[in-house]
This record gives structure tokens, sequence and C-alpha cells, in this order.
């Protein structure tokens, strides 16, 4: 039910047992990523935790963003608050392929709900 795809299935639902949020076993340094398949000038990454339970796992986890398929790319954002169920963060036309979601140095669950990516395509030689 947990699925990675879940994460960018367009469905904001917080709410695990309804299918539309991702679920990692738990595992030290567990993660999420995205490939955009192609680079892209990233201007902000927004977050939908999880909110019937457990959301406090969340806390410490880093965007990254690059052209590393290994997750260690720059971090756009950490998660310091969980103020909300949507956490915005802002990339500054960090540029990339790769979007991850990581929560380095814990054995943790890594459950998202949504990941919404806004940026453009970085225009270059090829």
């Amino acid at each position: 039910m947990g699925y990675a795809k879940n994460a960018i299935d367009d469905v904001k639902d917080t709410t695990y047992k309804d299918g539309s949020c991702t679920h990692t076993t738990k595992t030290p340094n567990p993660w999420w990523q995205v490939d955009l398949q192609q680079v892209y000038s990233i201007s902000k990454v927004i977050i939908t935790n999880r909110l019937d339970c457990c959301s406090d796992r969340l806390l410490g986890a880093q965007v990254r963003i690059g052209n590393s398929p290994d997750n260690n790319n720059p971090v756009c954002g950490t998660v310091t608050s969980l103020a909300s169920a949507t956490l915005p963060f802002c990339c500054n036309g960090m540029v990339g392929q790769y979007i991850s979601v990581v929560i380095p140095g814990r054995s943790e669950y890594l459950t998202l709900c949504e990941v919404e990516v806004y940026g453009d395509p970085v225009k270059g030689c090829h």
C-alpha cells in the first residue's frame, strides 16, 4: 500500500490507510527519490506529511537536489517543524535531475503523502 509512486499521485490525503502515502520499512537512513528525467532549476519543493499518526517521524528529513542518483546531493532544506501537514522548501534555483527526501543518521520509517516539485527545465548544450 505504501508504494513510492504514491508520493507523486497528486493526492494530498494525510491518512495512510486511505492508500495515497508512501511508507518504507524501518531502516537506517530511509529515502525516497524521483528522477525528473532531465535537469531542472528547482524553485520550490512541498512535502505533505502524514497526520493520522507518527508525523514526528519526518523531523530531520532532508530535501536533496542534484544530478547524482545516490541521494548524496546538496540539501535544499530540512524538516525542523511539523506545525502544518504541508512543508514548503524554497530551493532558490538549485539545479538537478533527482529530488530525494532522506532521513539521515537514524533508523526510521519514511512516510510521504505527497511531494510537489516546482521548477523549470535547464536549457544547455547537449
